[in-house]
């Protein structure tokens, strides 16, 4: 059995369709065949099930692709611990987000010890970023929502309030705290669709017993803002978004009732090396995110 056999099989695996497999391999389909069905002989069992020109993963060929999975992100674990080891990559950290904007205070703040370091992000959302865990592309992931599998660690970083903002003309404006459900008719403007943040709203809205009135839907918080403060809607705001917008032409409204809140954490696999620089990355987030929850308690208490 071959590393290579092992790589084809993979890809047929993944796409179901050996004409499509040998053109992404950039093989002949009849030496890509060949290379399977040795593969087939080797284990004595058949790893697809094929009816005229369809083939089909069965169960044989299931339980294999998860070991050959593993034995892959193993394989590439080892490479990234003899690079460390020759100290080819130990600058290098791997960081998914869910939520960008923590990103500048926090890899600013470590960048400023650790000057040689560098960084690759990737805004995913949390099962795409389960998925690069798993698959070892990654060092961490940051999460608004809990990431969870087989050999993942997923620990709490930051509880933070979520608050609501009216432009300073509102009725409400004269308030600092609201019930949820007294701004059911209010129009809302909102992350779009897909983004956790936009989730978590959504469900609070629905435990506040009403289905929010998106008026305008977008992905820059920075844009959502300008338009409360021009009288369009009304909004939700995460506590550190909120204290790092410089002008603040809106009113912030505490949210008495449901609880609105939102827990930030970080995920790994356990089974991935970690390189020095990742290791001090990992310590540092937890030191950084206490911080910025003291932050937040002096700030509203």
């Amino acid at each position: 059995m071959e590393l290579l056999q092992l790589e084809y099989f993979q890809t047929v695996a993944r796409l179901q369709h050996m004409t499509k497999a040998a053109e992404e391999l950039q093989i002949a389909q009849p030496s890509l065949s060949k290379t399977i069905s040795r593969l087939e002989e080797d284990l004595g069992v058949p790893l697809f099930d094929r009816t005229g020109r369809q083939i089909r993963l069965n169960a044989y060929g299931e339980a294999f692709l998860a070991r050959v999975q593993r034995a892959f992100v193993e394989l590439n674990e080892g490479k990234r611990e003899i690079r460390d080891l020759a100290r080819l990559n130990e600058d290098i950290v791997t960081l998914a987000v869910s939520t960008p904007r923590i990103l500048p205070g926090l890899l600013g703040a470590f960048l400023a010890s650790h000057p040689d370091v560098r960084f690759r992000q990737f805004f995913e959302s949390a099962p795409e970023m389960k998925r690069q865990i798993e698959n070892g592309e990654v060092d961490f992931c940051i999460s608004s929502a809990a990431i969870e599998g087989i050999d993942i660690e997923w620990r709490p970083l930051l509880t933070e309030e979520i608050f609501l903002i009216v432009p300073s003309n509102h009725p409400l404006a004269v308030r600092e705290s609201i019930r949820l459900a007294e701004v059911k008719d209010e129009p809302f403007i909102s992350m779009n669709a897909g983004y956790e943040f936009r989730e978590l709203t959504d469900r609070l809205c629905r435990e506040a017993g009403f289905v929010p009135h998106i008026h305008f839907a977008g992905d820059e918080p920075d844009v959502i803002a300008g338009l409360v403060q021009q009288g369009l809607g009304v909004a939700f705001v995460p506590a550190l978004t909120w204290l790092e917008w410089p002008r603040r032409a809106s009113h912030r409204l505490r949210i008495e009732e449901p609880a609105c809140q939102r827990q930030l954490g970080i995920a790994w696999s356990e089974r991935r090396y970690f390189s020095t620089a990742a290791e001090r990355f990992r310590v540092f987030a937890f030191a950084y995110f206490r911080d910025v929850a003291k932050r937040l308690v002096r700030e509203f208490g």
